[in-house]
């Protein structure tokens, strides 16, 4: 699918940068140019980024993260971090 409009980046050339070694999402806008023009594709953007490098690294999809106010961890899934 075209992720990005402005720029013609489909969801394959965001996995292919990824597969290229780029685990960066600054760098892949460099190198795509994906998300760098109205910025409305940001998001799928960052996701379909996030579970491409997920993939590679063997990641579930989730992080811990700390939880604003307190000092407790919580696993919250990686788009959501």
């Amino acid at each position: 699918m075209i992720v990005c409009l402005c720029h013609r980046v489909s969801d394959r050339d965001i996995r292919h940068a990824v597969d290229a070694g780029i685990r960066n999402f600054e760098l892949l806008q460099d190198e795509t140019r994906v998300a760098s023009a109205c910025g409305c594709c940001h998001d799928c953007a960052r996701e379909v980024f996030d579970a491409a490098v997920g993939s590679k690294q063997g990641c579930p999809g989730l992080c811990h993260v700390d939880v604003a106010g307190g000092s407790e961890r919580q696993v919250v899934p990686l788009s959501l971090a």
